[in-house]
């Protein structure tokens, strides 16, 4: 059970040490690696070579006769057993107008691959290094076909063709807005801009990769029978639904899957995995514990990456510099197999908030997904948020340059005022609420904005080139499911249990809730557990899109405030008084205007099943809207190209902020992620083999702090969201979100100061040093990466 540090009654707004460190700081957490059943089993994945290529035959002959191993299979085995594929993504249309499509996707590829670390084989022995030989010892041979890994060339007649439904690759695309009214104000405008942007391809990497651990109850237990599931997941209930589509069966209440500690996540594990399949599939068969944990490479290869795609967007002003229309045409690359999330992030999520906080009357936005023999894509943190919101403050920054204004004053120009709220942008989506300018101008104070010309002349004094850059912007939160179930349990040896279908993943839900019970029910913090990451418990839609606080929470408030509308007609029976004379106060009822009383746990106590229990259902009415101003100095090494962030402050708006100690880490950890795309972090394929360059953290760069000076981080509460109760904005991804274009607009800023002007848009992500030294001493840089 969780056991804070400290008691003490900590309730919203107060900053509290989580509830859920002292367990992991001992080296008492629960990660799925760590559990071992009786008989455990080991799964090892023999893995495509190939990035595309037709499956001609596998002999499992050998690899069945080595020590220890217990079983072998193939995609055909599978197939044979009625194993199915995963879902292709429904709901998008192609440019022809049918259905979205994609190349069924199995657990196991059956007859063909489509990106290099596709599994093929699937080996089950008593131990991990048994299951490894084994699966070296398969023998399959493949006939390579043609492959490609960019999604233009995958466009292009005669391309490699991933999937018989769609000969030009195309998997889904979908249109916004007014493309007639968007050209007429185009042609009528006074300025004209435009960027070609890549949004490079990134791993998401958290410090725990995938590991399930798949058992059949053992006769005699509570799961006597059924399929019970340990891994590392962001959506429990998700999986368990994963598993029941797929493997013959099986049904809902057959399979039960646990969560524990959970070591990041990121939208990287939103959703089944085909690995998670054919696990449960294997312990089904041999009725015993199968576990597999992915090992870093793996991870690199088959575990979903974010981001990638190449936008050319514009925008047309007004000679004032009002923006009249914005216009991006967009070629999202979404791997070898299309699957729903990948494809609404790109065509559908994102085009929500490009837009973002400015008054932009028309849009015309057109996305592609494109099939390509690379790794498929999905959620990674931000999810098509900072695909967009990169777009829009990349444009704003070139627009105030050709027009010769202050970065900062442009945005000023075109922001929606308060009195516009509720304000319905061009995509449909509804803001409740937003002081954009009111933050702008507290960004601004906070970065000292007026003082940048003399930092920029001490930095040149020292021989770098300093830029400044600038982001002001929402992001739309909630995976548009407002619903969560929360239940109470109050125990008679004195605690509140909380039951959420929210999952903990690193980022402290659990200390959040636990605060909002304090609220409620006045007790010492040490006295509430909260319990998420059992699909026998709750089921619901999980943690992703920054939900958990704005639904999970209000519901835990909800839940808490009819657990004590409850006890108090408890406490009446006991009291034998009137309901309406019961008052409550810090765990304990007592009759107005006497000392007759008793304890909430007491109260307790003297239930039929020694317990007070509430199962709540509630609903936020909408998603929220939290957004924020960042603002980014950078210096530039002329000798080296090296960047340096050098200072980052940053002014969020998130509404009411019930854990401060966690928003600050959130925008904090967050902006970090957003830094590492901006300078450092892609992933990248050789172009002709499709085989994957950048498999390792030798490869792979992520941001580091050597140098780093911190942030300055503040908060603006007097905003909050009116969709929920609490008033409360998702916190999860806005650090990333506003970082990525910051910190490039500050290097364009300085580029430009040393010379380059407009030519400096043409430098993309990640911002490498030998990007920026070829750009300072070679005037050269990569060609454009829309080819369209």
């Amino acid at each position: 059970m969780n056991a804070p540090l400290e008691a003490g009654r900590f309730g919203s707004g107060q900053s509290v040490r989580r509830i859920e460190d002292p367990a992991l700081i001992r080296g008492l957490g629960q990660y799925a690696d760590d559990i071992s059943l009786p008989g455990q089993t080991f799964l090892a994945f023999l893995r495509s070579p190939y990035a595309h290529a037709n499956i001609t035959s596998i002999d499992t002959a050998a690899a069945k006769a080595m020590p220890g191993v217990l079983a072998v299979y193939t995609g055909a085995d599978l197939v044979a057993a009625g194993v199915k594929a995963m879902p292709a993504p429904s709901g998008f249309p192609r440019p022809d107008g049918k259905p979205g499509v994609s190349a069924p996707r199995r657990a196991l590829a059956d007859g063909r691959v489509r990106f290099v670390g596709e599994a093929v084989v699937a080996v089950v022995a008593e131990s991990l290094d048994q299951a490894r030989a084994a699966a070296e010892a398969v023998e399959v041979d493949y006939q390579e076909l043609p492959a490609v890994v960019d999604a233009f060339a995958a466009m292009r007649p005669g391309a490699p063709q991933l999937c018989d439904e769609a000969p030009d690759n195309i998997a889904a695309a979908m249109r916004h807005g007014d493309a007639a009214a968007t050209e007429a104000a185009f042609a009528g405008a006074a300025h004209r801009v435009s960027v070609d942007v890549d949004n490079q391809r990134l791993a998401p990497s958290p410090i725990e990769p995938r590991c399930i651990n798949a058992a059949v109850g053992a006769l005699g237990s509570a799961d006597a029978g059924r399929l019970v599931v340990r891994l590392s997941s962001q959506m429990p209930t998700a999986v368990r639904g994963g598993l029941v589509d797929a493997i013959p069966g099986l049904s809902t209440e057959k399979v039960r899957v646990l969560v524990g500690d959970v070591g990041g996540g990121f939208g990287m594990k939103t959703g089944i995995y085909p690995e998670d399949i054919a696990v449960g599939f294997a312990a089904l068969q041999i009725k015993r514990p199968v576990k597999w944990r992915a090992d870093r490479l793996e991870e690199f290869l088959a575990a979903v990456h974010g981001r990638d795609v190449v936008s050319r967007a514009e925008l047309a002003l007004d000679a004032k510099g009002k923006v009249l229309a914005l216009r991006v045409r967009g070629i999202a690359n979404v791997g070898g197999y299309a699957t729903g999330t990948g494809v609404a992030i790109q065509v559908l999520i994102g085009p929500w908030v490009s837009t973002s906080i400015y008054d932009i009357p028309v849009i015309d936005l057109h996305f592609s997904a494109v099939m390509t023999n690379t790794t498929p894509t999905g959620a990674y943190r931000g999810a098509g948020r900072p695909e967009a919101i990169y777009l829009t403050e990349r444009l704003m920054d070139a627009a105030s340059r050709k027009l010769g204004l202050d970065p900062a004053e442009l945005r000023r120009r075109n922001m929606i005022r308060p009195d516009q709220m509720p304000y319905k942008n061009p995509m449909g989506q509804t803001y409740d609420s937003g002081a954009f300018e009111q933050i702008l101008d507290q960004g601004l104070a906070l970065a000292d904005w007026s003082g940048f010309a003399a930092r920029r002349a001490q930095s040149e004094a020292r021989g770098k080139l300093r830029g400044r850059g600038i982001a002001t912007f929402l992001e739309w939160t909630g995976g548009n499911v407002m619903e969560e179930r929360v239940t109470v349990n109050v125990t008679a040896d004195g605690f509140i249990e909380l039951g959420s279908a929210t999952q903990g993943m690193g980022q402290g839900i659990a200390t959040s809730y636990a605060q909002l019970a304090v609220d409620v029910f006045g007790v010492s913090i040490d006295r509430i557990r909260v319990l998420q990451g059992d699909t026998d418990r709750l089921n619901g839609f999980g943690s992703a899109g920054s939900r958990s606080l704005f639904t999970g929470g209000s519901s835990v408030d909800v839940a808490s405030r009819r657990t004590v509308d409850e006890a108090k007609n408890l406490a009446a029976e006991a009291l034998e008084a009137p309901a309406a004379d019961i008052e409550y106060r810090e765990g304990r009822f007592k009759v107005a205007g006497t000392d007759l009383g008793i304890g909430l746990f007491e109260l307790a106590a003297r239930q039929p099943e020694a317990r007070i229990h509430v199962d709540s259902t509630s609903s936020a009415g909408g998603p929220t809207w939290p957004n924020g101003c960042h603002v980014c100095e950078v210096e530039l090494d002329r000798a080296t190209g090296e960047v340096a962030v050098v200072a980052y402050a940053s002014v969020n708006d998130i509404g009411r902020v019930v854990s401060p100690t966690i928003v600050r880490g959130q925008v904090d950890g967050g902006a970090v992620q957003g830094i590492g795309q901006a300078l450092c972090e892609r992933v990248a394929y050789d172009a002709e083999t499709g085989q994957l360059q950048s498999a390792s953290f030798m490869d792979y760069a992520l941001p580091n702090v050597d140098g780093f000076l911190g942030f300055k981080t503040a908060f603006d509460t007097s905003v909050p969201c009116k969709t929920n109760r609490l008033g409360v904005k998702g916190v999860g991804e806005l650090g990333t979100i506003g970082a990525t274009p910051a910190v490039v607009n500050a290097v364009i800023d300085a580029l430009d100061h040393a010379g380059l002007g407009a030519a400096a848009e043409a430098i993309q992500m990640p911002v490498t040093s030998e990007r920026v030294w070829r750009a300072l001493n070679l005037k050269t840089f990569d060609p454009s990466p829309f080819k369209l």
